[in-house]
């Protein structure tokens, strides 16, 4: 049976998002004691009594608000409750039953699905009398839980699995543990068309979409198949110079973009078209390079640039220029909008994370070596010839590859570079970063 999905539903800022950190257990959605931080569905798996089932952080349920923002809100709560099996409502115990918590009981109610009502901030035997107005809203007896400080909780999650069925105890097998998950992270500057990529991936309106900057504020994980293969899209927050993050949520939306780059098998940077390449991208490429992970440069907004035969060919000559000596990068022209070409950048991640995983046997490294050394010996240390003896591979994901030499600190970056150029071009590492070590022989 498939993994139960469990959607915690309500109004702003009765701490959904710190109950969803609670229960998986980690700092995964943005926090903040402004209301309304929470905007895009954030999935993570949980796990309790060995059953493991998978959780939803919604935004908040504003119903009357008529801003771009708050009415996307709005339509991926409608999405939380059609997609989850089981609705878990939240309700705030210092303020008790308010007539927009009304309003989300009749949703829930009509949607003819298992639902829970917890209510948050019963923290004391007070609190807890307040509990008793949220019996108008029909939907069962209230839970009173601290999400903050962990009171109720494991009572909570003991009855939402009481709603699972009865194969769902079944502790889990390994099969997920045997067909290895691609992650792919989608990075770039706030507005280049990161939600709306992940959304033409999906094929529906996973991510909000506006055009506002910075409307994602969390990195988004979206797990999906693709023939057959297992993958996770991470969406990040769009990343914008420090020195112009006025708000504490921006600060952590950024931090948490750089995490989901550490997490990724693959990064997938867009960049917009019409802006072309700018400062904050080159700083992102640094980044993911430093970090060892795949790259892709996705040129977003394709359909807007007026072109020839010829235009494609002279923006990348243009984009090579500013990669400066990293032209290892892939780059596809994308319209994530008209969905162009963005399968093309799934195909390719597939073929990086491959390609980030291979073993090169130390004979085909070895044979390699001999013929660009007779095609370009490395310059002598002095009055003293420097003598590469052989080399190996000592690591995948990401790869790594041993010199041993007799003079190591004789190894001067142009000629690193050569063979790092070489051993692309032998091996075909395009779009992988990789690390050469010398080491005395």
């Amino acid at each position: 049976m498939k993994q139960q999905i469990v959607a915690i539903i309500g109004r702003p800022n009765v701490g959904k998002s710190t109950l969803f950190n609670r229960i998986i257990r980690k700092r995964d959605a943005i926090v903040d004691n402004v209301s309304g931080v929470t905007r895009d569905l954030n999935y993570a798996d949980a796990e309790w009594c060995g059953i493991k089932f998978s959780l939803i952080d919604t935004g908040g349920y504003l119903p009357e608000k008529e801003d771009a923002i708050q009415t996307a809100v709005f339509q991926q709560v409608h999405a939380a409750v059609q997609e989850a099996d089981v609705l878990l409502f939240l309700g705030d115990a210092v303020d008790g039953l308010t007539a927009i918590d009304l309003e989300i009981g009749h949703l829930l109610q009509q949607s003819e699905k298992p639902v829970l009502i917890a209510v948050n901030k019963a923290d004391n035997p007070q609190r807890e009398l307040n509990l008793a107005e949220f019996y108008q809203l029909g939907l069962g007896e209230p839970i009173p839980i601290g999400a903050l400080s962990g009171r109720g909780i494991g009572d909570l999650l003991d009855e939402i699995i009481k709603v699972f069925p009865a194969e769902t105890s079944v502790p889990p097998s390994k099969a997920d543990e045997l067909n290895s998950e691609i992650k792919l992270a989608i990075i770039g500057r706030p507005n280049v068309g990161k939600s709306s990529f992940v959304n033409g991936i999906l094929g529906f309106d996973k991510q909000i979409v506006t055009d506002i900057p910075g409307t994602t504020r969390d990195a988004i994980d979206t797990k999906f198949k693709h023939y057959g293969q297992d993958l996770l899209l991470i969406d990040t927050a769009g990343i914008r110079r420090r020195g112009r993050i006025k708000e504490s949520l921006e600060y952590y939306s950024i931090v948490r973009s750089y995490e989901s780059i550490q997490r990724s098998d693959v990064t997938i940077l867009l960049i917009d078209a019409v802006e072309g390449m700018t400062d904050q991208d080159q700083k992102l490429i640094e980044e993911v390079i430093n970090r060892k992970k795949g790259i892709i440069l996705a040129v977003n907004k394709w359909d807007l640039i007026e072109k020839d035969s010829k235009t494609a060919h002279q923006y990348e000559e243009q984009l090579r220029k500013g990669l400066g000596g990293e032209n290892f990068i892939p780059v596809v022209f994308i319209s994530a909008l008209k969905k162009q070409r963005i399968f093309r950048i799934i195909e390719l991640a597939k073929q990086l994370y491959e390609k980030r995983q291979q073993y090169i046997k130390t004979s085909e490294l070895n044979q390699f070596l001999q013929e660009i050394i007779q095609a370009y010996p490395p310059p002598d240390f002095g009055t003293r010839q420097v003598k590469i003896k052989y080399c190996t591979q000592v690591k995948v994901a990401p790869p790594v590859f041993a010199f041993f030499v007799n003079f190591p600190e004789a190894i001067k970056n142009s000629y690193k570079k050569y063979i790092e150029n070489k051993l692309r071009e032998k091996f075909d590492f395009t779009g992988i970063p990789v690390t050469i070590v010398f080491k005395r022989k």
